[in-house]
């Protein structure tokens, strides 16, 4: 009897050792990136294979099957995000200094048409297929602008009453979006274009990035102010959980198949934690990136994360020249 307790102990203990490892991260290599200027948001399209990264006035494109750039996407002002619409086969970009919204062929990314809209600042941009519409975020005029993808003119506005940052589609009409400067999320119908609901974050303070579990119902939204990543009950508009994480985050993602949680923090960490139910969240690993890597995109074949990032001059926001880069980091 002592022996089969040994076993069933030791089989525990390996078998938890496992499944940690399988959960925790090292660096993969550097890709490295051409063109100068600022980085935002990375997207990927799952259909083609490629990951789009924010460069400046430019979109780096790279193939994922070989890691390599295969691309770029130039001419533009002031890049921010980029949203995928494979229906379309095409790509949009928020170009914020411009006050448009750039759409692209995403076979041949050459640019079919720029489209003004009537805000400043675009910032997020997402596709919601609902709707079949994309959603341009504007951190200016604390609105988003309506674009359809299909006569690629903008449709719609809506008032949002505070700064837009992230946002994310639940597929079913609705968009949650954080306002950073409100500490609150709204709640946005997709068809009718207008705001449901506006919840309170606290204690989330400054929101930036959000992510959806559509099984259990939460919002995952982070935090700069506290250092925290706020879970939220959807159906109450409730925060349930607090969860502690790096500083100057931007950016968070939900891996729905492991059950994990990734906030990319602007203070060179990546905060990785383990969903143990709906409500019950540990911190499973703070793995080491580089200063200022706070965006993020996440490839659910391969599990792998890529983090954009560039050299400064110490002490200082100058970037030195050549230095952009993709950081990917894989299961150990």
């Amino acid at each position: 009897m002592k022996k089969v307790i040994l076993f069933i102990c030791l089989a525990l203990l390996f078998g938890t050792s496992f499944i940690l490892k399988a959960q925790t991260y090292v660096f993969d290599k550097a890709i490295a990136l051409p063109g100068a200027g600022g980085y935002d948001y990375l997207s990927i399209d799952k259909i083609n294979r490629r990951l789009y990264v924010s460069h400046g006035t430019a979109v780096n494109v790279i193939d994922l099957d070989t890691e390599q750039p295969v691309g770029v996407i130039s001419g533009m002002k002031g890049v921010h995000g980029i949203a995928i619409v494979n229906k379309s086969n095409l790509g949009f970009i928020s170009d914020g200094r411009a006050n448009a919204v750039v759409a692209f062929d995403l076979k041949t990314l050459a640019i079919v048409k720029t489209i003004p809209v009537d805000a400043k600042g675009p910032d997020g941009i997402i596709y919601d297929p609902f709707s079949d519409r994309v959603f341009s975020f504007n951190g200016e005029s604390n609105n988003t602008s309506v674009v359809d993808p299909n006569t690629l003119a903008q449709v719609g506005t809506i008032a949002l009453g505070g700064g837009p940052e992230f946002a994310v589609s639940d597929g079913k009409g609705l968009i949650y979006n954080n306002l950073e400067d409100k500490n609150s999320m709204v709640v946005i119908d997709t068809k009718a274009l207008k705001v449901l609901n506006t919840y309170p974050l606290a204690p989330c303070g400054g929101p930036t990035g959000i992510a959806l579990d559509a099984v259990n119902n939460r919002i995952f939204t982070v935090c700069r102010q506290n250092k925290g990543m706020s879970v939220v009950d959807i159906a109450t508009g409730k925060v349930t959980a607090t969860v502690p994480i790096g500083a100057g985050v931007d950016a968070v993602i939900y891996d729905e198949a492991r059950k994990l949680v990734f906030c990319s923090n602007g203070d060179g960490t990546t905060t990785i934690i383990k969903q143990e139910s709906a409500d019950q969240y540990n911190v499973l690993q703070t793995l080491q990136t580089q200063n200022r890597a706070k965006t993020m995109a996440f490839d659910n074949k391969t599990n792998k994360i890529y983090l954009s990032v560039q050299d400064f001059e110490k002490g200082t926001r100058t970037a030195i020249p050549n230095t952009f880069r993709v950081l990917v980091y894989k299961v150990q």
